[in-house]
C-alpha cells in the first residue's frame, strides 16, 4: 500500500531531496572518513578502533525497519527526517568531542566514540530510511531510475565537497579548529536540510488518511510478511549480495596498487578517485537510460541491474588478470570501468528497490526500505571486512601478494554474478505474484 498522490514530485522537488541525501553524506564523511584518519594519525590509536566505530555505525543500522516503520504510522515522513538529522549531526560532534579527549583521557574518549558512532547509526537510519520512503511514494516509475541517480550523484557530491572544504580549513590543525570546522559542516546540512525540505511534501502529496494510518502492523508482522513474499525476499538477499560485493574492494584496491603495481600513496589516491568517477558516470547512464526505457520496456531496471552486476563481475576478473600480469596491465582503465558499472548496478538497484516498496498488500514504503537498508548496512559492514582479512589471511597462507589479491578479486566476482542472478529471481517471482493476483 503507498500514499495517496496528488501531484507527486516533480524534477526540481527530486533535486530538493538530494540534497537531504548530500547533507546526509557530508555528516557522515566527518565520522567515517576524517576522523578516522585522525584517530590513527594526530591522535595515534590502533586503526582497529577507528574501523571498530565505523563498523558499530553500520550495525546499528540494523535498526532501520523501526524509523521505516515509525515513519509509516506518521501522517507526514518530513519530521522523522528532521529527527533523524538531528540525531546525526549530535551523533558527529559527539565523536568530535571523543576524538579531542583521546589525548587527556583515553577511556572516556572511547566511551564517548561509542555513544557518538552509535547517534551516527540511528541518524542515518532514521533520516536515510525515511526519506528513501518519501521518494518512492512520490515518484511515478518511469522516474525512478533517474531520481536514484540524481541523489546518489548528490549525496557523493555532497561528501566530496564537505571533505574538501573541512580539510582545506583544518590545517594547521588544532582541537579547537577541528570542533570549528566540524559544527560548521553539522550546521550548514542541518539548514540545507530545513529549507530543501520546506514544503515539499506537503506540496507534492497528500497525508496518509487516518484509516491508512492505523491499519499499519505491527513490526514483527510487517517483517514476516515482508520475508514471507518471495519477490521481496529474493530482493533482501540481491541487496545483501551485491552490496557485499559492492564493498570488498574499499579497503584492498589502494594497498593493491602500492604492492603490486608499485604505487606511490599519491598515484594509489588518484586511482581511487578515477574508480569514484567512473561510479558517477554509471550512475548519470543508468539514471537517462533506464527512466527512458521504463515506460516502454517492463523489467528494463531488472536488464540495468544485471549489466551492472556482470560488467562489475568482468572487470574484478580483469584486476585479478592483472595480479597475475603486473605492471604491463591497464590498470587505470579497468578501475574506470569497475567504478562505471558499479554505479549503472547501484542506480538500477536503487530504483527497483523504489518500485518494490509500494507493492506490499499491507505494509507501506517506509519499513520495506528499512529492511533493505538493514540488508544493505550489515552488507556494507562486513564487505570491507571481509576483504581485508582476506587479503591478509592468504598473504599469510601463500606468501604471494599478487595471488591474494587475485583470489579475493575473484571471490567478488562471482559474488556479482550471483547477485545478477537473483535479480532475475527478484523479477519471476513478481511476475508469478501479478498472474496469481489476476486469477484470483
Amino acid at each position: 500500500m503507498s500514499d495517496s498522490t496528488t501531484k507527486g514530485f516533480g524534477w526540481l522537488d527530486i533535486i530538493r531531496l538530494g540534497l537531504v541525501q548530500a547533507s546526509i553524506g557530508a555528516i557522515v564523511m566527518l565520522g567515517t572518513s576524517l576522523l578516522n584518519r585522525l584517530m590513527v594519525v594526530e591522535y595515534g590509536l590502533a586503526a582497529a578502533i577507528p574501523a571498530g566505530l565505523v563498523a558499530w555505525h553500520y550495525a546499528v543500522q540494523l535498526s532501520r525497519p523501526v524509523w521505516g516503520q515509525g515513519s509509516d504510522r506518521g501522517r507526514r515522513r518530513t519530521p522523522w527526517i528532521h529527527f533523524g538529522m538531528a540525531v546525526l549531526g549530535l551523533g558527529a560532534l559527539v565523536a568530535v568531542d571523543a576524538t579531542v579527549l583521546i589525548d587527556s583521557n583515553r577511556t572516556l574518549a572511547i566511551v564517548m566514540g561509542v555513544l557518538g558512532f552509535t547517534m551516527i547509526g540511528a541518524g542515518v537510519g532514521a533520516a536515510g530510511t525515511s526519506l528513501l520512503a518519501l521518494l518512492a511514494s512520490g515518484v511515478a516509475p518511469a522516474r525512478r531510475a533517474a531520481a536514484a541517480a540524481v541523489t546518489w550523484i548528490m549525496m557523493v557530491a555532497g561528501i566530496i565537497v564537505a571533505a574538501g572544504t573541512a580539510g582545506a580549513l583544518l590545517d594547521p590543525f588544532s582541537p579547537r579548529r577541528l570542533a570549528l570546522v566540524a559544527s560548521g559542516v553539522v550546521g550548514v546540512a542541518l539548514l540545507v536540510t530545513i529549507l530543501a525540505l520546506l514544503r515539499v511534501e506537503r506540496r507534492a502529496l497528500a497525508p496518509v488518511a487516518d484509516k491508512d494510518k492505523g491499519s499499519v502492523l505491527d513490526i514483527r508482522e510487517a517483517l514476516r510478511e515482508i520475508l514471507g513474499e518471495p519477490s521481496a525476499r529474493r530482493f533482501t538477499l540481491f541487496i545483501f549480495v551485491s552490496m557485499l560485493a559492492y564493498s570488498m574492494q574499499d579497503l584492498i584496491l589502494e594497498p593493491f596498487a602500492g604492492l603490486v603495481f608499485a604505487m606511490t600513496p599519491g598515484e594509489s589516491t588518484q586511482l581511487s578517485g578515477m574508480q569514484h568517477g567512473g561510479v558517477l558516470a554509471g550512475m548519470v547512464v543508468a539514471g537517462i537510460g533506464g527512466s527512458a526505457f521504463a515506460g516502454r520496456m517492463p523489467g528494463e531496471l531488472r536488464s540495468w541491474i544485471a549489466f551492472g552486476c556482470l560488467g562489475s563481475a568482468l572487470s574484478l576478473v580483469g584486476l585479478a588478470l592483472g595480479a597475475r600480469t603486473g605492471l604491463g596491465w591497464p590498470l587505470v582503465p579497468n578501475v574506470f570501468l569497475l567504478g562505471f558499472f558499479n554505479g549503472v548496478f547501484a542506480v538500477a538497484a536503487i530504483g527497483a528497490m523504489m518500485g518494490l516498496a509500494g507493492e506490499g498488500e499491507r505494509t507501506r514504503e517506509g519499513v520495506r526500505m528499512g529492511v533493505w537498508g538493514a540488508a544493505q548496512a550489515i552488507a556494507f559492514g562486513l564487505g570491507g571486512l571481509v576483504g581485508a582479512l582476506g587479503v591478509d589471511f592468504t598473504r599469510r597462507a601463500v606468501a604471494q601478494d599478487a595471488a591474494a589479491f587475485e583470489l579475493i578479486f575473484c571471490l567478488e566476482g562471482g559474488l556479482f554474478i550471483a547477485a545478477a542472478w537473483l535479480s532475475f529471481k527478484v523479477s519471476n517471482s513478481r511476475q508469478a505474484s501479478g498472474v496469481e493476483i489476476a486469477q484470483s
